[in-house]
């Protein structure tokens, strides 16, 4: 499992369904930086009569894949073999995590960069923390116009130099935060981890949270019963997997603990989720969501993002 293996009650969402209706206002401060399409079928039954007729290009493609640093399950890294897995996901943005920024043992290669260029897609890194001459951590791809690039960091006494990185991009509905998440360390850990990711996209005492709907998708080291999962479900809805739910080990999956959520209020309907059967490019099989955002979505309030 690479690193150390892993609210409201948690509503669990169905094949089609509703999540949300009103996006809670407010601003959201942070430091970050700015820059400068995908489904087919009708307006699915689960959703009211909307303030506008959504149309089907505004589905939203999201996937989120622990790549254990590209190294697959012959112990053999290969970033062209897992660019070819994403490629054929035809996804908005894709969530990476366990990716190496100029490591010794990754030969000193950005291999967001790599991935970016062979894609075709703009990337950006969030590092945890220095590794072997470089950095380990998370990342984000997108073919989306780009808004705001953040990297949060996680408090080191949550017991490990962690962060989550959260890219917001330009859908046809309006913004939306998505954000690469991995927790890991002991159950202690990942609580205290849970808790301050929470924190940064829910409104607390003191601070100002996004508008426009948040996803959180990665690697949470902690199946659907694990108390750190079933805290975060309190907060976040947990998007239902169609199929098969097993994402680890590759080759033969047997648990489930990679995951996609978003805020209970976020007007997003979920059209489709499913684990993709790739049992050798990493450790982990990636997910792909599909998703409907429910209204025109909010303009956010502009943040002070140098480009990058």
């Amino acid at each position: 499992m690479s690193m150390r293996h892993p609210r409201r009650r948690g509503k669990r969402v169905r094949r089609v369904r509703r999540v949300g209706s009103i996006l809670a206002l407010g601003l959201y401060a942070a430091a970050c930086s700015v820059a400068p399409p995908a489904s087919d079928t009708a307006l699915p039954p689960g959703l009211a009569t909307p303030p506008r007729v959504i149309p089907v290009s505004d589905s939203f493609r999201v996937v989120a894949y622990n790549i254990k640093h590209g190294r697959g399950m012959d112990d053999v890294v290969d970033l062209p073999r897992v660019a070819g897995v994403l490629r054929q996901l035809n996804a908005d943005v894709i969530a990476l995590q366990e990716v190496d920024d100029r490591t010794e043992r990754t030969g000193g290669v950005d291999q967001v960069g790599v991935l970016a260029e062979l894609l075709g897609y703009r990337g950006f890194h969030g590092p945890h923390r220095p590794y072997q001459g470089g950095h380990y951590g998370n990342a984000v791809l997108t073919r989306l116009p780009v808004r705001c690039v953040v990297t949060h960091s996680i408090p080191p006494t949550s017991g490990s130099a962690l962060s989550v990185l959260e890219v917001e991009v330009e859908a046809a509905a309006g913004p939306v935060s998505v954000v690469s998440v991995h927790l890991a360390g002991s159950p202690e850990e990942r609580m205290a981890q849970a808790e301050t990711v929470t924190g940064f996209f829910h409104a607390r005492a003191g601070h100002d949270v996004p508008a426009h709907p948040v996803i959180l998708a990665g690697d949470f080291n902690g199946r659907p019963d694990d108390p750190v999962v079933r805290a975060l479900a309190r907060e976040w809805t947990i998007l239902r997997k169609a199929g098969d739910p097993g994402t680890y080990p590759a080759d033969r999956p047997d648990r489930e603990i990679d995951f996609v959520m978003v805020r209970d209020h976020d007007p997003v309907q979920l059209l489709d989720h499913v684990v993709v059967e790739e049992a050798a490019a990493s450790d982990h099989r990636p997910l792909l969501a599909v998703l409907r955002f429910g209204v025109r979505l909010p303009r956010p309030t502009p943040r002070p993002c140098p480009t990058p």
